[in-house]
């Protein structure tokens, strides 16, 4: 019976083994989060009745009726929320406690900390995307058969909010990221072309077409509504996504 080899190999995991594992934590960690569950599933749901049922009462000038519009909307918007402004705040709060710095002396890089980021907010907008179709579904929602744009949309404007949220967090200072992310969530609420279409905004709404914001609502309203691709929106998600994932790793402070 040959012995044991009990030969140590020291040495850093696989890449792609550690950017599971970091995803996996990151799931873990958000969904325990109470505030961070309201603000990923409970606001986009109030959005969704509050706009339907409001559509009932004022005219949009919509093409389509309220739900169809506003359920593709509140999914971008959802993800808006995960990818960028929780994961900014809980970035911004684990430098500051120095959990980031702990990573940072890890074997982790930059690029596999934001790989996992945005393993682990895809795993949580799984959930954010169940729940949201089925209110949308109960409304009246008709979505037509355009999943695979639905998933390009998901995947690029995830990763572009999250880079951005990971330049906001990593270089201000904690109580700043948090005022900054909601300021900057809310603004794009109101005014970015994420629940409505930028025709809605009058001459305004060419500029929204070029924010992230607008490129996400776009093209899941595109493929929901017509089952198309919108290459443009993603086109300006993907420039969106690179630009911050530039900014990040160029900026970075690890505490």
């Amino acid at each position: 019976m040959s012995a044991l080899d009990l030969t140590p190999r020291p040495g850093a995991a696989p890449f792609p083994r550690m950017v599971v594992a970091q995803a996996a934590m990151e799931a873990r960690l958000m969904l325990r989060n109470g505030e961070q569950l309201l603000l990923a599933v409970v606001i986009p749901v109030i959005v969704l009745i509050g706009g339907v049922k409001g559509a009932e009462h004022v005219d949009l000038g919509l093409s389509h009726r309220p739900v169809d519009v506003f359920t593709p909307g509140v999914l971008a918007l959802a993800v808006m929320s995960t990818a960028f402004t929780s994961l900014a705040i809980a970035t911004g709060f684990e430098r500051r406690y120095g959990v980031i710095k702990r990573l940072g002396s890890s074997p982790l890089p930059r690029s596999g900390l934001l790989a996992g980021k945005v393993g682990g907010l895809l795993a949580v907008e799984v959930l954010q995307v169940a729940v949201i179709s089925m209110v949308g579904l109960l409304l009246g929602w008709d979505p037509a058969n355009g999943f695979v744009g639905c998933l390009l949309a998901v995947v690029l404007g995830t990763a572009a909010f999250a880079a951005l949220g990971l330049f906001v967090a990593g270089v201000l200072r904690a109580e700043a990221t948090l005022a900054a992310a909601n300021l900057i969530y809310l603004l794009l609420l109101a005014g970015g072309a994420v629940v409505l279409p930028s025709s809605s905004y009058g001459a305004f709404g060419r500029f929204t077409e070029w924010l992230p914001s607008g490129a996400l609502g776009g093209a899941m309203r595109h493929s929901c509504l017509d089952g198309g691709i919108a290459w443009r929106d993603l086109a300006v998600l993907l420039v969106w996504g690179a630009a911050g994932t530039f900014l990040t790793a160029r900026t970075f402070r690890w505490e």
